[in-house]
């Protein structure tokens, strides 16, 4: 590590998490600060999703960081290309930008214990030197799509959400859309009237909500823009919604009864017809997947023109998807609306520590971090978004600040002794083990498997409500990290 200078810090990805890192360290003096951007622009999901319809499903007043309040906002729930600008501006704004470096994939790094940092390689064999490594890459970079039978096969378009083609009409065409998440409650609204007609093929119902998405006026945002305080009485009150709603999914009796009465009400008043409202009536407990905000996505599937199937996919054909009851769904184009590996943390990076031990072995029986930040036997390393840190109630931002103050910390501490800092492996089996046990009596005792490994364990979510998680990172507790050591 060099003695003048502070530290050089690299950052994996310019998402949120990427740009709440980088404001922290360079707020806190921190100059030598790089930011590593395998894309051609910042805004991680919010540049690779442009799928029709994809918006914010968290109000916009929390969806911001909390030094950054945003005036401008249209709605409630904003569309994705606002939310883009608003971080590009931010970025900008902060100093961000000037420390990107676009068009960089990072392939690997590896601790090297004789000079104290870490080496990171690129995909063009590039050699990056870093005094500390913050991983940014979040939960949800990288596309899962299901391995069908015959897919190869379909003589149409079949893409991702995450992967959508700008140039791809939908006007006449017979759409597929395999999933029924955030991102198909988004996206079959949007096209349900531009195609010809639209088969959602659901594996299970999810919860929803209510999205009250007002708009914004010209003299709201006049206001905003003359006031700034006042856009801390939207946020207070968004917050307050989202600790009644936190309180529902991770097992408040009250809130989860209250919760559930109003998405009951909610599919009553939608859907007149009680075979479809039976099929999309959930069968797990409020909380085994991200209760959805959505006013449009039941009326949808009452058109005539759109399809719920609920038998499971067996093969893709030529012609489209047949199920399990033998019936072959034809259609035109294949849409795989069904999320992102969220459990393969930092995958395909290969990441190696002290004494040659990769993330992978580490990480064997599923991804742990403790605090979801440091690994042991990874020195220097903190990871943004990392295991068990994933909300699935409110702002992941709130999530996000709470990291970049707590790297703030390590890194000053790193910067004043010149010596690596590494999390103690029993501190970190510690937490792994409390976040388990909460998880196992917590509401998703009774759900399959979307959160689980196949090991069993929940590595993405965080158990107890948002407040707990900053109180828990509010300062760094150097007794969880060994003595200095290279």
């Amino acid at each position: 590590m060099p003695k003048t200078g502070g530290p050089r810090i690299v950052i994996i990805g310019a998402g949120f998490g990427g740009i709440a890192a980088a404001r922290a360290l360079l707020v806190a003096g921190y100059r030598d600060v790089v930011l590593l951007e395998k894309g051609p622009r910042i805004g991680g999901v919010w540049r690779d999703n442009t799928y029709p319809g994809c918006a914010c499903d968290i109000p916009a007043p929390l969806y911001s960081y909390s030094f950054a309040l945003n005036p401008e906002w249209s709605r409630r729930f904003p569309p994705h290309e606002e939310i883009l600008g608003y971080l590009e501006r931010t970025a900008s704004s902060l100093g961000v930008t000037e420390k990107v470096r676009f068009g960089v994939e990072v392939t690997e790094a590896c601790w090297d214990s004789g000079a104290g940092r870490w080496r990171v390689r690129t995909s063009d064999g590039e050699e990056i030197p870093a005094d500390i490594l913050v991983p940014a890459v979040g939960q949800l970079s990288r596309p899962s799509v299901p391995s069908l039978p015959g897919a190869e096969r379909f003589t149409g378009p079949a893409l991702h959400t995450a992967r959508w083609d700008s140039g791809l009409r939908i006007e006449g065409k017979r759409v597929a859309v395999v999933g029924t998440g955030a991102s198909a409650v988004q996206l079959v609204p949007a096209i349900a009237g531009r195609a010809e007609s639209v088969t959602v093929f659901q594996l299970s119902a999810p919860w929803t909500l209510p999205k009250p998405n007002r708009r914004y006026g010209a003299a709201r945002r006049a206001a905003y823009r003359m006031m700034p305080r006042l856009m801390h009485l939207p946020r207070a009150g968004t917050w307050a919604m989202t600790v009644v709603t936190g309180k529902a999914v991770t097992g408040n009796r009250a809130a989860g009864l209250l919760l559930r009465g109003i998405s009951t009400a909610q599919r009553r008043w939608q859907v007149r017809d009680r075979g479809l409202r039976e099929r999309v009536t959930p069968a797990e407990p409020m909380g085994c997947k991200r209760v959805l905000f959505t006013s449009d996505w039941l009326p949808t599937l009452a058109r005539e023109n759109v399809d719920l199937v609920t038998e499971k996919i067996v093969e893709v054909t030529a012609e489209g998807l047949r199920t399990a009851d033998g019936c072959l769904h034809g259609c035109d184009l294949i849409v795989y609306a069904t999320g992102f590996a969220a459990t393969e943390f930092l995958a395909p990076m290969r990441i190696t520590g002290r004494d040659g031990r990769t993330l992978d072995e580490e990480w064997r029986d599923g991804a742990y971090a403790h605090l979801g930040v440091a690994v042991p036997g990874f020195p220097n390393l903190f990871l943004m978004y990392g295991p068990n840190t994933n909300t699935g109630n409110t702002s992941v931002i709130y999530f996000h600040e709470a990291q970049a103050r707590y790297l703030a910390q390590a890194v000053r501490r790193i910067a004043s002794s010149g010596r690596p800092m590494e999390v103690r492996p029993e501190r970190a089996a510690a937490f792994d083990g409390e976040m388990q046990r909460r998880l196992a009596v917590s509401v998703w005792t009774g759900c399959q498997s979307w959160y689980r490994t196949a090991t069993g364990r929940v590595v993405t979510n965080w158990p107890g409500m948002a407040s707990e998680y900053r109180r828990r990172t509010a300062r760094l507790d150097v007794s969880d990290y060994l003595p200095g050591r290279r």
